[in-house]
């Protein structure tokens, strides 16, 4: 797509805005950039974009018409009922996202293998970039993890990018066609912005709604969700199942990870030999294998990736022991069911921390859990009261509500005793307290690193 002369407005100034604001302006695009947050609270995010020379309204929005503007780009964070958004709607503006921004900007020769799924996104990009990597392919992941999707199409001739797909990016997209495509999992998520299950899910069904009998999805055949949104995947589906040994896909049988595809069945490697740890993590694993076999990696490359995987940044990240305590940051879990598949992962006593910012989750089945897996729960955020009251229903009692972080990590190491496992896994969003939940894990990591030192 030409965008040389198109008139743009660019709504958050964040990364991915940034990103997008640098490339479009190597491409001439005359540019608008905005931001709710005023120039102070931007910071260094506001200083890039005034040195490209573009015009820039912060602490608000400029009005938005057609004789102002081609196009809107909106950042992910961004909810798409604000002003500019809405009036953009209402006078037929396209409204996109950088992920769609990317897809119009990359070369021909470059392929999108885009994951998506409410948990266990980023594991499954990271292991897969890896496994293809390892294959001596061109490949590298980008999206809603690591690099703005923009930067790496930017300067890219050739390759692959492992695309992290969330539900914002995808619900803008209107040509988006990944060569592969994947779901994980669908459970309730991001209610506060999507409304109703059945918004999320037309959300996550744009990772393949204009793929076709040449391109591939792989899905979860486990998840109920999942296989009542396959009925509308044009895409030659290939499943993966931890439960069932399947014609066609990813399974394990007698401890074995299977692939079968075009009726023939490879043994990759068995269960015990993957470094990953936890049961949510082997439909992570079988995921990416189905992903990679399909682009064509050899069944050595995956094994070997396998072997040597280790978890991702704040996905049940061990960061140390202190005191014969292991502490764990699961920040990333944002949600009561990626708590759940943390809590699922230790036989050992675990003090967790937990609360942050709700995103219209529901807690009664996290609370079960929490009454079953927790030796100590320490409380502190938004949500702190709404999930007090579902662990209290639930029999728990062992609570323990304090008002900032730094005393949530110091009162767990209080309770914790040699053998048991302190976690961080907040089963909320980190808004209320932090700028992301990188923001948050990265904190419990120095918080733990310091105590390593005395």
């Amino acid at each position: 797509m030409e965008f040389a002369g198109k008139r743009i407005l660019i709504v958050g100034i964040a990364r991915s805005g940034t990103a997008a604001a640098k490339v479009l302006v190597k491409r001439g695009a005359l540019l608008t950039a905005c931001d709710r947050k005023t120039g102070a609270e931007l910071g260094e995010s506001l200083q890039e974009l005034a040195e490209l020379g573009i015009e820039i309204y912060t602490g608000g929005y400029p009005p938005v018409s057609r004789k102002d503007y081609d196009m809107l780009i909106a950042s992910p964070g961004v909810p798409l009922d604000i002003e500019p958004l809405k009036t953009a709607r209402k006078v037929n503006l396209p409204i996109i996202s950088e992920l769609e921004l990317a897809y119009l900007l990359k070369s021909s020769a470059v392929e999108m293998y885009a994951i998506s799924g409410t948990n266990g996104k980023t594991t499954v990009v990271s292991l897969l970039q890896a496994i293809l990597a390892h294959d001596g392919q061109m490949a590298l992941a980008g999206g809603n993890i690591g690099i703005p999707l923009s930067t790496l199409v930017d300067g890219m001739s050739a390759g692959v990018i492992v695309v992290e797909a969330s539900s914002f990016q995808l619900e803008t997209t209107f040509r988006f066609r990944p060569r592969i495509s994947a779901l994980l999992n669908i459970t309730p998520d991001h209610l506060d912005r999507h409304k109703t299950m059945q918004g999320y899910m037309e959300a996550k069904s744009k990772i393949f709604v204009r793929q076709n009998r040449d391109d591939y999805a792989v899905l979860n055949y486990e998840d109920a969700y999942i296989r009542k949104m396959a009925e509308l995947c044009p895409a030659r589906i290939v499943y993966f199942s931890t439960e069932r040994v399947l014609k066609e896909g990813a399974f394990v049988r007698d401890d074995l990870i299977y692939f079968a595809f075009d009726q023939q069945a490879k043994t990759i490697c068995s269960v015990d030999e993957v470094s990953l740890r936890g049961k949510h993590n082997l439909e992570n694993i079988l995921c990416a294998v189905a992903v990679a076999a399909i682009a064509g990696a050899k069944t050595e490359s995956i094994r070997e990736t396998l072997k040597t995987f280790a978890a991702v940044r704040h996905r049940i990240e061990e960061v140390g022991v202190v005191d014969g305590v292991l502490y764990v940051n699961d920040s990333k879990a944002t949600n009561p069911e990626s708590a759940i598949k943390a809590l699922e992962s230790f036989t050992e006593p675990i003090v967790l921390l937990a609360g942050g910012r709700s995103k219209g989750s529901d807690f009664y089945e996290f609370a079960r859990f929490v009454n079953t897996k927790v030796k100590e729960l320490v409380l502190l955020g938004e949500a702190r009261e709404e999930i007090k009251k579902a662990v209290m229903e639930a029999g728990f009692k062992n609570i323990h509500e304090v008002n900032d972080f730094n005393t949530a990590v110091e009162t767990a190491r209080r309770l914790a005793t040699a053998g048991d496992v302190v976690l961080l896994s907040p089963a909320c969003a980190s808004w209320d307290m932090f700028e992301s939940y990188e923001h948050r894990g990265d904190l419990f990591c120095e918080i733990v690193s310091a105590m390593k030192k005395g």
